[in-house]
């Protein structure tokens, strides 16, 4: 099973504060553990808000409007996905984590194909699970 691990922002990274070398060391030996093991399928760091833009989708209408964004716990500020056998795997990676200021970290499971297999009644909509298995295998490969 996948797991998104989300790294909220905070006012350091929200003001584009690059991490220390002694941080981005710790990180990086995290990272490096995570690759050896087997579990970590990507991970990154977000630029600050300020460099980004939102899209609200109305009907047909598209409105889009640039950052910054105002409740700075509630952005995204990185993330890893991380493939485990369970939530307590995730948990203790996630734990192994070298912050140490304050900073929060949400997990949430990533949907697979197989947990929408119940909603799906036609050919056409099991042709997408099956596809959807093929790809996700096929980026597991890379």
């Amino acid at each position: 099973m996948r797991y998104m691990v989300i790294v909220k922002q905070n006012e350091r990274s929200e003001r584009g504060e690059m991490p220390s070398e002694q941080e981005l060391v710790a990180m990086g030996k995290l990272n490096e553990k995570l690759i050896k093991a087997g579990v970590m399928l990507a991970g990154e760091g977000l630029h600050p808000s300020s460099k980004g833009k939102r899209v609200k989708f109305d009907g047909g209408t598209r409105v889009v409007v640039d950052g910054p964004f105002a409740e700075t716990k509630e952005l995204v500020g990185g993330f890893w996905i991380l493939q485990v056998k369970s939530e307590e795997e995730v948990l203790e990676w996630v734990k192994q984590i070298p912050f140490t200021k304050g900073e929060e970290v949400e997990i949430r499971k990533v949907f697979e194909p197989e947990d929408f297999e119940p909603a799906v009644k036609t050919e056409a909509g099991k042709k997408v699970l099956e596809d959807e298995k093929k790809w996700q295998k096929e980026l597991g490969q890379r």
